[in-house]
C-alpha cells in the first residue's frame, strides 16, 4: 500500500469497527479497504447512478391534482 488517508469517526463508529475487526479477526484498515472496493465495484449502485438528475417532473407529487386523499 502506498496512499494513506485519515478520517475521523464518530464513537459509535469506531466501536462498531473494533467489533467488527475483534470478530472476524480482519484489521481495521483491511476491512475499510474491502469495504470500498464492494462500493466501487456494485453494479447496481452504478445502474441507478446513471439516472441521477435525469429525472424530470413535480418535486412534490402530492401537488399534483388526484393524488389527495379527501
Amino acid at each position: 500500500m502506498t496512499h494513506t488517508i485519515t478520517i475521523r469517526l464518530t464513537e459509535e463508529l469506531e466501536r462498531w469497527l473494533d467489533q467488527v475487526s475483534r470478530q472476524t479477526g480482519i484489521p481495521k484498515g483491511q476491512f475499510i479497504r474491502e469495504q470500498l472496493e464492494k462500493v466501487r465495484t456494485d453494479t447496481r449502485q452504478r445502474r441507478f447512478m446513471r439516472l441521477a438528475g435525469t429525472v424530470d417532473g413535480s418535486p412534490d407529487l402530492s401537488s399534483r391534482k388526484g393524488y389527495a386523499k379527501k
